[in-house]
């Protein structure tokens, strides 16, 4: 059984998110529907080319005549312009044409990176999405934000570019090794403290029985997805309320580019960020802590590297932030769970002591 969940970008622009397991069949029945069937481009992370490539080419091959399957290394140093340069060149070296359809199968790198090259060649190619890890699923494969990192922050260099369609397969997730169901699980627990507080013990109760893809999961999958939609549906461009879902990020992405792209996930980071998020929300007097993320630090501290501790150069790192404007950073806060806002950061010594904290909880 599959759910789709609508995604009205705009009067004109709209496409549907795919929830469910086993969706070769749904994939090729869009496809038939929407393409001439001559070719489709296909960039697949080299992990899961390995795992699921022969099948994905296989469910491809009953759509289109040819199926070119191109990999990407995995990691998040493939976020980079030599990679994206790479791929671009590829499909112009093909002939590839504006009506040929790129499939993005993978986490987050290969969807934001592919992605960017389906937005940048000949200006605008057909993007579908096939996210195979939690992350990807709940997160990245929604809302259209493309790009790849720079040396001074990370997805600094991108564009909004919606899919045509996203096809969340959850029977991916059985392969899913537990690093990232973890790192997948910061995403989910960021929806629970902007929108939906019942999913913290929900989550919980998933993390303390298994991590496999079954029906207590997809239900939690799809009410991620909701979230995510329901929030770019209200802002497409980031201009207003999709900056709530940068809860913790603007710390996580800090972490990221001081620890060295690949050293930290990104769902590590974020992790930690929102512990720092809501113990400043809690200095300010709101009623919120960090108790909620408390039955979770553990399964992040198993796997995670050691934290930098130079605190100044985490808050020079949050300076170069994207959603930096008129010098001054911007951080998603809690009035209470549930409820974010966004807050202009003038107090650098609380940002220090959120730092702190923070970080005490993992060294």
């Amino acid at each position: 059984m599959s759910d789709i969940i609508d995604v009205q970008i705009s009067q004109l622009q709209k496409y549907g998110v795919i929830v469910g397991e086993n969706l070769d069949s749904s994939f090729v029945r869009f496809c038939n529907n929407r393409f001439s069937g001559d070719r489709i481009y296909v960039m697949i992370d080299e992990k899961v080319n390995r795992l699921h490539g022969s099948n994905v080419e296989k469910m491809c091959s009953k759509a289109f005549e040819r199926v070119m399957m191109l990999e990407v290394p995995e990691g998040e140093t493939s976020k980079s312009m030599s990679e994206w340069n790479k791929h671009v060149n590829t499909l112009l070296e093909e002939g590839v044409e504006r009506s040929t359809p790129l499939l993005a199968v993978g986490g987050g790198v290969t969807g934001d990176l592919g992605g960017f090259v389906a937005a940048s060649v000949l200006r605008g190619i057909p993007l579908l999405h096939m996210p195979t890890s939690l992350l990807a699923m709940v997160d990245s494969s929604i809302g259209g934000k493309t790009g790849i990192n720079h040396e001074t922050g990370k997805n600094l260099i991108g564009a909004f570019y919606q899919p045509d369609a996203v096809f969340t397969d959850i029977s991916f997730l059985e392969t899913l090794e537990h690093a990232e169901w973890i790192t997948g699980m910061a995403e989910i627990l960021k929806y629970a403290a902007i929108d939906n507080p019942t999913i913290f013990d929900k989550l919980q109760t998933l993390v303390d029985d298994s991590l496999s893809p079954k029906d207590q999961w997809q239900n939690v999958i799809r009410e991620s997805v909701r979230i995510k939609v329901d929030i770019v549906q209200q802002d497409a461009l980031e201009a207003g309320k999709r900056a709530y879902l940068n809860f913790g990020h603007t710390f996580g992405h800090a972490l990221e580019n001081l620890s060295g792209y690949g050293e930290l996930s990104h769902g590590e980071a974020v992790f930690v960020g929102m512990i720092a998020a809501t113990y400043f929300s809690a200095q300010l007097g709101h009623p919120v802590d960090d108790t909620r993320f408390a039955p979770f630090i553990s399964s992040y501290k198993q796997q995670m590297a050691t934290l930098p501790e130079e605190v100044d150069q985490l808050i020079n790192a949050m300076k170069l932030d994207k959603k930096v404007k008129n010098n001054t950073i911007r951080l998603v806060l809690l009035n209470e769970w549930g409820s974010p806002y966004i807050h202009e950061c003038t107090d650098y010594s609380l940002l220090q002591e959120s730092w702190e904290y923070a970080l005490s909880q993992f060294n």
